[in-house]
């Protein structure tokens, strides 16, 4: 199944934008318990509040043999009917992005990845031609250091924009499988407002609300389009360390449906505006 069916029909049988990100980290974990059996707890009481889960590889791969083994053991277990993003945000040279890409999607059997596109076009085309999966393109990222880079203004041929506009108008260029999204951070709203509106139907992976800080008003408001779709909202440590005791799984859940509950909210409120 092709990743944004998969992705319309989670969203339409959970009644979700909500992703979850299943980043485990072993000093905020309760107790002694193991990377699967944590992620497996967390899956089991939220897989019905979800849109999507992701995955950012770092803290798997931090762990060596334990954390991979971990990692292709959670992406089995997540059920089927469930998109699992695969957060790498790899970036390189045609035959190294090639690699990344059969690794990420054929090996590890991801159904969507992150991409850096700072090397152009040739290090994000081999991504994009697996046609069935997806690709979220780093455009305006949710760190403070985003604006080191993503807010200088450069001149092109359409006039003179700030790098991560040019970032979105290129992806929009390359989408000719209409496979390609943007990452664009809730902590930067006038920014996802001038995406959004310059890219109506482009699919949005929103992280930075929670912990990060972004407001999930604002982010929902100016993220999705004008049918309150085409947006994903990435939440990791607020939900899954919402407890550090044995309550772990239950409190994960409830700020689950929370987050799930807030972000329609928000949704009916557009979409019924006159």
């Amino acid at each position: 199944m092709y990743f944004n069916e998969k992705l319309t029909n989670a969203i339409r049988n959970n009644d979700s934008l909500l992703c979850i990100g299943l980043d485990p980290d072993p000093e905020l974990m309760p107790g002694r318990v193991g990377v699967f059996k944590f992620n497996k707890a967390i899956i089991d009481v939220t897989s019905d509040r979800v849109c999507a889960y992701k995955l950012n590889l770092a803290f798997y791969e931090v762990l060596g043999d334990e954390g991979l083994d971990a990692l292709k053991r959670t992406i089995k277990y997540i059920p089927d009917d469930i998109p699992v993003i695969g957060d790498a945000k790899r970036g390189d040279i045609g035959n190294t992005a090639k690699a990344y890409a059969k690794a990420i999607f054929s090996n590890l059997g991801f159904d969507a990845t992150t991409v850096n596109p700072y090397l152009g076009f040739d290090s994000v085309e081999p991504f994009i031609e697996y046609w069935d999966k997806g690709v979220f393109i780093l455009c305006r990222t949710s760190n403070p250091g985003a604006v080191d880079f993503q807010s200088l203004h450069f001149e092109t041929e359409r006039g003179r924009f700030p790098l991560f506009e040019i970032v979105a108008l290129r992806a929009a260029q390359w989408n000719k499988h209409g496979n390609i999204g943007l990452v664009v951070g809730a902590t930067y709203p006038e920014e996802l407002k001038l995406i959004r509106q310059n890219h109506p139907n482009m699919q949005l992976l929103i992280p930075g609300i929670g912990a990060q800080g972004g407001d999930l008003a604002s982010a929902v408001r100016y993220g999705v389009n004008a049918q309150g779709q085409k947006a994903i909202f990435t939440s990791s440590r607020q939900i899954i360390y919402a407890s550090s005791g044995k309550d772990f799984a239950q409190a994960a859940r409830r700020i689950a449906t929370s987050l799930r509950d807030e972000i329609n909210y928000y949704r009916s409120t557009l979409t019924s505006a006159p």
